[in-house]
């Protein structure tokens, strides 16, 4: 397939399922001026070979069906094209695919989980899930990530009309593995995504969660909660895209960084297209940071080419604990370590207690304390 231009936007030029119609980011370019490139193990330059391996299990809610097919299965990037080098060589790459379907009308009685563990962080693996929910159908979806990996994936969400899909990602990867995610979400008519990605684990983790819209009336909500430590690099880039006119979307991130060279990284782009009248958009990020030697890159990006827009806006915040916070708790005599638990546990549990199942958030929260603990 050949490559297709975007003239109407910088912000995502270039798709194609083709990874000849990408350039080897040199990280001079300025979707990849953040990431470290040397430590991506040859995703990015083609020199990371496909023979690694994520063991992938899927225990499905009793309504939703579950295939295994090749690249040749239509439906595989019927709601993506790769819009960078990695991705398209993931595309390119993997072997045979996931397909979860959601049935016409079908409201899913339980989360349906996807497991993904790798075993070896020296070998590469790719990898491609397509998630397609049909019209008036409801699911939740979890797709829990654990283990030593080098890791490249694309992950593709069909919203029918007036569907419901929530979405929950958890990156809890060990701390040698390397993951590189384009996770798009393309919603039909008054079809409602609500996306949250967790990310607590790794070496270098890049996530690309975008969503575009088929149809009047979509509603896409992106929430994500990132902890950082030494060392690591987590990189979330948001793109909302508004090329139809009254959608909506909201975006909210927020992380912690402690410990020398930890390094978060946040772009949110949102284009609101001439023939979107009517968008109603809003992206926040907010990041505290804990301790001396952390980094933070914060970028939100608005692009709007129409001035009949229902609201637009963004904001974006990095600094330290509040004093008066913390003085407040320590004199009713909480110990200053418990009182700086308690500000950083509040500040995050405002995403965290958005997730609606309960194991799995009790799980978040418990990780978010051992890290604290740290």
């Amino acid at each position: 397939m050949g490559v297709e231009v975007k003239p109407v936007s910088t912000l995502s030029e270039r798709a194609s399922y083709d990874v000849a119609d990408f350039a080897v980011p040199t990280g001079r370019e300025e979707e990849w001026r953040f990431t470290p490139l040397r430590r991506l193990r040859g995703l990015h330059d083609g020199s990371a070979k496909a023979d690694g391996k994520i063991v992938l299990e899927v225990d499905a809610a009793p309504e939703v069906t579950v295939e295994t097919v090749d690249r040749e299965d239509p439906r595989v990037g019927s709601g993506y094209v790769p819009t960078d080098r990695i991705s398209a060589q993931a595309y390119s790459a993997f072997t045979t695919a996931t397909v979860i379907t959601v049935p016409r009308e079908a409201v899913a009685s339980a989360p349906t989980i996807v497991r993904l563990r790798g075993e070896d962080a020296g070998h590469a693996a790719y990898g491609h899930t397509t998630v397609i929910v049909e019209p008036f159908g409801k699911a939740t979806i979890v797709l829990d990530h654990s283990g030593s990996a080098t890791y490249a994936d694309n992950v593709e969400f069909v919203v029918g009309e007036q569907a419901q899909l929530t979405v929950v990602s958890v990156q809890e990867w060990a701390d040698d593995a390397v993951h590189v995610s384009h996770q798009h979400a393309s919603l039909a008519k008054d079809a409602k995504f609500t996306g949250f990605n967790i990310t607590l684990g790794g070496d270098l983790v890049r996530v690309r969660p975008s969503v575009s819209y088929r149809g009047p009336g979509g509603d896409a909500e992106l929430n994500g909660v990132y902890f950082v430590d030494a060392g690591q690099h987590l990189e979330h880039r948001l793109l909302a895209d508004h090329s139809v006119r009254n959608c909506r979307s909201r975006v909210d991130y927020r992380g912690a960084l402690q410990g020398e060279d930890a390094h978060a990284v946040w772009i949110g782009d949102v284009v609101i297209r001439a023939e979107a009248e009517g968008t109603d958009t809003y992206e926040l990020n907010r990041n505290l940071v804990l301790t001396d030697g952390t980094r933070v890159d914060s970028v939100p990006n608005l692009e709007i080419l129409t001035g009949e827009v229902a609201g637009a806006g963004h904001a974006s915040a990095s600094g330290r604990l509040d004093e008066e916070h913390l003085f407040y708790l320590q004199a009713r005599g909480i110990p200053a370590d418990e009182a700086k638990r308690m500000v950083v546990r509040g500040y995050l549990n405002q995403i965290v207690q958005r997730i609606e199942i309960d194991e799995l958030r009790e799980r978040v929260e418990a990780k978010i304390d051992a890290e604290l603990a740290l």
